[in-house]
């Protein structure tokens, strides 16, 4: 049986990261997120609705969010579905709680100190193609050798 498990989320933290180390020095945050949902109903009233999701990150990216994300601010993740299942200790019940196991990230929205998901500064972007770096302007629109 074939399967797939992507999640792609967009929202604002709810919280500041929380970061923990393993005892083996593996990095751990715990993030949760805001994914807000606006729809105009039968009647035309604009309707909204928010799901808090926990995703939990490791690693490098894990660090990268504890150092650079807090409350409030918008993210971008990619990841899958864990289901956690445990018993409860005061009640001897079942417990579960679906999460978001993080993959990748894009932080959203500009300002300074930019990095990029994999914990690396930003990349610079190329130049625009009317100043290439190495070389005279090209010509813009309106020049009279272009035939179209």
């Amino acid at each position: 049986m074939a399967s797939f498990n992507k999640v792609i989320l967009m929202g604002n933290l709810t919280r500041d990261p929380e970061l923990r180390y393993t005892p083996s020095g593996t990095a751990i945050a715990k993030l949760g997120l805001a994914v807000n949902r606006v729809w105009r109903d039968a009647e035309g009233q604009q309707k909204e609705e928010t799901t808090f999701v926990d995703i939990d990150a490791f690693g490098k990216q894990a660090e990268t969010l504890g150092q650079y994300m807090q409350k409030g601010r918008p993210i971008l993740v990619e990841g899958r579905l864990k289901l956690d299942q445990w018993e409860d200790k005061n009640t001897g019940q079942n417990r579960s709680r679906l999460g978001v196991v993080l993959e990748r990230f894009s932080f959203v929205g500009g300002g300074s100190g930019q990095v990029e998901s994999d914990g690396s500064a930003p990349r610079q972007s190329a130049p625009p193609p009317s100043q290439p770096a190495d070389g005279p302007p090209i010509d813009g629109p309106g020049d009279d050798d272009v035939p179209f």
